[in-house]
């Protein structure tokens, strides 16, 4: 069933819609999000299933628009798979929804919903809806009082926390 919504969303261009109760965070500042964020914790999905030492990089296109490479390790197949994509301000620059694609003119929502504004360490990011979800920060690993009260608050918006997969990050392999 999921599929199909996902398949749904994609045809429809509807994926760029933020869950009920969920809001982007203002004042926000491109510039400064810009770079690699480690994957902290994830909720599981097919795209990522499987993937360690993820990463996610962010760069300014001359168009305007935000280069995203995503880059994980496949313990699996022992290899490194990334995927590229584009991104754009859903509504404005100073709020944090954007709308990313990494299949052609299909977009799904990039909704930064907690941030730590004062050095940009962290942050919390949804999709569409509260089956995606991602615990975000500037360095592989965050002090557990930290990333507890980040797990805490995802919780209290009715993300599945019990369900994060927490990622293992190895940065002298990364690539």
């Amino acid at each position: 069933m999921k599929k199909i919504y996902l398949l749904l969303c994609l045809l429809l261009g509807s994926c760029t819609q933020m869950p009920a109760g969920i809001e982007p965070v203002q004042d926000f500042n491109l510039n400064r999000y810009l770079g690699k964020w480690y994957e902290i914790a994830r909720l599981d999905h097919s795209f990522e299933r499987g993937l360690t030492q993820v990463t996610a990089d962010y760069s300014l296109r001359e168009d305007g628009t935000v280069k995203v490479v995503n880059s994980g390790y496949s313990e699996a197949k022992k290899e490194w798979k990334s995927v590229e994509g584009k991104a754009r301000f859903v509504r404005t620059a100073e709020e944090g929804y954007l709308k990313v694609s990494f299949f052609g003119p299909f977009y799904g929502a990039y909704v930064v919903f907690e941030l730590d504004h004062k050095e940009y360490s962290y942050s919390l990011v949804c999709g569409p809806d509260r089956d995606y979800f991602w615990l975000l920060a500037r360095q592989p690993v965050l002090p557990e009082a930290l990333q507890s009260m980040l797990v805490a608050k995802a919780k209290a918006l009715g993300f599945a926390t019990e369900k994060l997969i927490f990622v293992a990050h190895d940065t002298v392999n990364q690539p």
